[in-house]
């Protein structure tokens, strides 16, 4: 489960028409996605103690610790919160640090810390570091919180070996999303778009077989949402991990993959597996790519759905609020859009169901969305592989 433990939302000033009659208008959702990824943006960032190596940065010889700094970006709005992901790989008891600083007119934030991050657990416990409410900005959990808005941020990501360890921790790309939300409780049900009767074959997967599994990893059941929808999206790219990487589970476990991937995005900080960031990075070690972001509407999933990319989303809502879901309410779930019927209602697969039979559902377009864009700004997971391209013309959150 990923708990919801602040208001996501904020007042926006500005107002764009969003629907068909001039008459009507919504608050704009300003959500702007900017990734360093190539060897060229990797270079523009600063490098002390690191090089670009294969596209990737990595420590120079005989360095312990090295440091890369993005440039200032500036989204072209008043940013008031910001979800980073990256794609690392961490030999041995290496480790890398996220993290981020705001700037307000002539007013810089101190750095604060989003991250300790390790792709496994034996040496090194990844953990986020919740707090850091010193100025212009806090963090909660995976989500850096600027409650009266920065205009431009940098990140920083600290990549560390202990000494005489040869192998270095590298990074492929790291990148964030800010945003700058409308306060509402509901929204206006978009229009069925380019993916209506596409539903694409990702397995389905039940966190509720695992209930009681490892409480050192949350112990299965409804704490398992999140890493069990990233699982279904992987087993969808046919790229879940080796039978070599889940050895250490029972013979006899039920998708032991999940029981895997629970461990390998568990925060030891937040006391759970549903770090938004942490399962995209997972997931990234074993597709390729993976980040989050924020979408304004089911019209802009549909998007990566008829370019054969399910989406892992968000979703909170009370009971009553969601005909057909397997648990009555939720203030933080995690589920698989997998596809739409004809008219535009939402094909899932909801990891929330008893067994595997139940996990295919279909929820009323204008409620998902309700349970969904307000409730987590419409956050997903975006995971894919080279085969499967991001849609083309981003309106600037991918």
């Amino acid at each position: 489960m990923r708990r919801l433990t602040f208001p996501i939302l904020l007042a926006a000033a500005l107002v764009l028409p969003l629907l068909a009659s001039p008459a009507q208008a919504a608050p704009a959702r300003r959500i702007d996605y900017t990734v360093w990824d190539a060897p060229t943006e990797l270079r523009a960032g600063t490098l002390d103690g690191l090089r670009v190596a294969r596209g990737r940065l990595a420590l120079v010889a005989d360095t312990d610790t090295g440091r890369w700094t993005s440039p200032w970006a500036t989204p072209g709005f008043s940013l008031t919160r910001l979800i980073a992901s990256w794609s690392a790989r961490t030999p041995g008891a290496s480790r890398v640090t996220v993290e981020v600083r705001g700037r307000s007119g002539a007013t810089s934030s101190s750095w604060d810390t989003l991250a300790v991050w390790a792709a496994g657990d034996r040496k090194v416990r990844r953990t986020t570091a919740s707090g850091q409410a010193d100025d212009l900005g806090s963090v909660n959990v995976d989500t850096w919180v600027a409650p009266a808005g920065v205009t431009a941020y940098q990140l920083r990501v600290t990549l560390a070996r202990p000494a005489g360890q040869a192998a270095s921790p590298s990074v492929d790309s790291v990148g964030a999303m800010s945003s700058l939300l409308p306060d509402a409780s509901d929204v206006a049900t978009s229009r069925p778009g380019v993916a209506r009767g596409v539903v694409l074959d990702v397995p389905r997967y039940s966190q509720m077989v695992h209930r009681g599994d490892y409480a050192e990893y949350g112990g299965g059941g409804e704490a398992w949402c999140s890493p069990t929808s990233t699982s279904m999206v992987l087993g969808y790219y046919d790229a879940l991990p080796p039978a070599s990487a889940y050895s250490w589970v029972p013979a006899g476990h039920v998708d032991p993959w999940v029981d895997h991937a629970a461990r390998m995005t568990y925060d030891y900080d937040y006391d759970g597996t549903g770090n938004w960031p942490f399962n995209t990075a997972y997931a990234a070690s074993l597709t390729g790519h993976a980040f989050v972001t924020r979408l304004r509407s089911l019209r802009e999933a549909e998007r990566f759905i008829a370019a054969g990319i399910p989406l892992v989303a968000s979703i909170a809502f009370g009971r009553g609020e969601l005909s057909g879901a397997p648990i009555s309410s939720s203030d933080g779930h995690l589920l698989v859009i997998v596809g739409f019927t004809d008219s535009g209602d939402v094909v899932v697969n909801d990891p929330a169901a008893a067994t595997r039979a139940g996990v295919r559902r279909t929820y009323d377009r204008g409620q998902f969305e309700d349970a969904w864009v307000p409730a987590s700004g419409g956050t997903v997971y975006v995971i894919t592989d080279d085969a499967h391209p991001l849609p083309a013309n981003s309106p600037g959150n991918w």
